[in-house]
């Protein structure tokens, strides 16, 4: 998956900001440099702002001078290296279906705005300095900086970013075209003036989707295939450039000395290494063992059994190689095995619930992870906005209108995974299961089960990577002694990426990652518009009318409480289905690195810090005398 899908958080409906000088909407111009026009003020009803949050205020005033988790005054030099998920590349086209993305693409690409990693959901002016909103809201009129330049030294102007809006709508990634499927028009109507018209009815989330998109050179690509595949570095304006690279083995982003936004508070301490280098690995254990040999200098470590008993090397008993945790505030990864309801094998939800109760979580959290993550059961886990205990009155209100189409359980208590005794074989959940195969019409002939048509009910965990084989073969092994013939599939990352894109699969991992305030990625993950876009994130094929109905009231509710309830109400009924064996998530970011940096006093909120906000220290690099990359 592209990276830009990972996660889905564009957000938000703006809320009023301070009031800033006015500019002008001027006749359309294509001359460089040309100046802002000064223009009449915001007419009533209209709000400017510097910046755009879901419901809350803004945190930062407008004449913020930077954020409070950085140094403005951290040096500039040295490089971090990092090792991705993504086995491998072979496109620098980040923004469309074909290809393999280079992963940090996003680094070499500006945006109207820029997230804050001390707030849930609130982005701040970069290329755009405020923004305008019409009183129906349904019209927002960002102004540019003037000084916006790519890394040619052209102008970045108004006419490039509606140039990308509107190709990244007409041929960009299906995720991406479908986020902005509301937006009427985006209109350059002077070179620092953005106009961007929204239909009617239009999810909350669309002024921020946009304000999130990469702008790219219009000139650049007139003599390009958008859509094509290439390894020619793209022109960008943002504060890296690509440098070298090898196709499928590691790419180099080399810091722009002169990028344009340096200076703005929005960047000031921020993307302080002179490189930001990618290693790629095909294997989980290949990556660990370069990592301890120096080839890269920092991991986010997300295998129990490695954080436990793998940190026992020269560099990290002496103090070369430093661990910290530190607490996860995000609503985590939500991650599990997910059925193509496409298949017929899996479109009755006792089947797929039946399956469920193979998965022995207790035994493979003791044995496989010492432990260390807690199970999933919710969409929305570690967050208020679970399902728990008996539906309020507002979900209840939300969910009545389809009481006829609903199982009766979705009005009692949600569905929680299953706790085993731990055993690894527990005979009562198997038993559950095999009385759910049972009243689902499945009959059971010389060991193997079959559905109620006489098809055998046999498939396959699909992966790119063995890292979750030890889990999946004792769920295998249980799912053997119900009858159920399965087994793993472990594929090179084009095939892999491909069978994705086509719904070629039988069961696949997959991690959805939902925002503080969940929007968009709704739609993108459960809404039926999406179960059939080649390429799309509903890759268990959600196509219930009900569910549709909760993702559209949830995009255009406008107060948390509304959102809350909407997001309790769906998570019920997407439980009720059993779309997914459940995995676990960690509650702690772990991460390990070598004794080369150095950081601000304290980490943002919601994010480690580690490639935005820390820096090169020279001395540490002579003290250890690190020989690594």
């Amino acid at each position: 998956m592209a990276e830009f899908l990972f996660p889905l958080t564009r957000r938000g409906v703006l809320r009023a900001g301070m009031i800033g000088a006015a500019a002008a909407m001027a006749p359309d111009a294509l001359g460089k440099g040309a100046a802002p026009v000064v223009a009449k003020a915001p007419a009533p009803g209209e709000i400017e702002s510097h910046g755009l949050s879901t419901f809350g205020d803004l945190a930062e005033p407008a004449d913020f001078k930077h954020f409070g988790y950085v140094n403005p005054a951290a040096p500039k030099g040295g490089t971090l290296a990092l090792s991705p998920a993504s086995p491998t590349f072979d496109t620098f086209n980040a923004y469309v279906l074909r290809g393999n993305p280079a992963t940090g693409m996003s680094l070499v690409f500006d945006t109207l705005m820029n997230q804050s990693l001390d707030e849930r959901d609130a982005y701040y002016g970069l290329v755009a300095r405020k923004v305008r909103i019409s009183a129906d809201k349904l019209t927002y009129t960002y102004f540019l900086r003037p000084q916006a330049r790519f890394h040619d030294g052209s102008p970045l102007t108004a006419h490039d970013a509606a140039f990308s809006l509107n190709i990244l709508k007409e041929k960009g990634h299906p995720v991406i075209s479908q986020m902005l499927r509301d937006l009427v028009s985006a209109e350059a109507v002077a070179n620092d003036v953005l106009v961007c018209r929204f239909a009617p009815g239009r999810s909350r989330d669309l002024p921020l989707t946009v304000a999130n998109q990469p702008i790219f050179s219009r000139a650049y690509y007139a003599t390009r295939d958008f859509e094509a595949t290439t390894l020619e570095p793209p022109l960008g304006s943002g504060p890296y450039k690509v440098g070298a690279f090898e196709q499928g083995h590691f790419i180099a982003y080399h810091r722009a000395p002169d990028y344009w936004a340096k200076d703005l508070p929005i960047t000031i301490g921020q993307g302080n290494f002179d490189v930001i280098r990618f290693e790629y690995f095909g294997d989980s254990q290949v990556a660990f063992e370069a990592f301890k040999a120096g080839a890269f200098t920092e991991r986010e470590e997300n295998i129990a059994r490695v954080w436990a008993t793998g940190y026992d090397f020269p560099a990290a008993r002496d103090g070369r190689v430093k661990r910290a945790e530190t607490p996860n505030n995000n609503i985590p990864s939500i991650q599990g095995w997910v059925f193509n309801t496409r298949r017929k094998i899996f479109k009755d939800p006792r089947i797929r619930e039946a399956i469920g109760y193979a998965f022995d979580f207790e035994w493979t959290s003791r044995n496989l992870m010492y432990d260390a993550y807690k199970r999933i059961s919710s969409y929305f886990e570690n967050s208020e906005m679970a399902a728990t205990g008996l539906p309020s009155d507002a979900e209840k209100a939300l969910l009545d209108p389809w009481r006829d189409q609903l199982p009766a359980d979705v009005f009692g208590e949600p569905y929680m995974s299953p706790v085993s005794d731990g055993s690894g074989q527990d005979r009562t959940l198997l038993k559950k299961a095999s009385d759910l195969f049972t009243a689902a019409g499945c009959l059971r002939k010389d060991g193997q089960l079959y559905l109620p048509d006489g098809t055998p009910l046999v498939f396959e965990f699909l992966d790119n990577s063995n890292t979750f084989e030890r889990h999946t073969q004792p769920f295998i092994k249980n799912l053997k002694l119900l009858g159920v013939k399965a087994h793993m599939r472990v594929v090179d990352a084009a095939q892999y990426k491909k069978r994705l894109e086509d719904y070629d699969f039988d069961v696949v991992h997959d991690v959805l990652m939902m925002a503080w305030n969940p929007g968009e990625e709704l739609r993108a993950y459960f809404d039926s518009s999406t179960a059939n876009v080649n390429g799309g994130r509903n890759l268990p094929g959600v196509s219930l009318t009900v569910v549709d109905g909760l993702v559209d009231k949830a995009l255009k509710v406008q107060t948390r409480d509304e959102l809350v309830a909407c997001c309790r109400a769906l998570d019920r009924v997407l439980r009720s289905q059993h779309y997914w064996v459940p995995h676990w998530y960690n509650p702690v970011h772990r991460y390990a690195y070598w004794d080369l940096f150095d950081k601000p006093e304290r980490a943002p909120k919601f994010d480690t810090g580690v490639l935005w906000t820390w820096w090169w220290d020279e001395a540490k690099a002579k003290k250890i005398n690190f020989t690594g990359r």
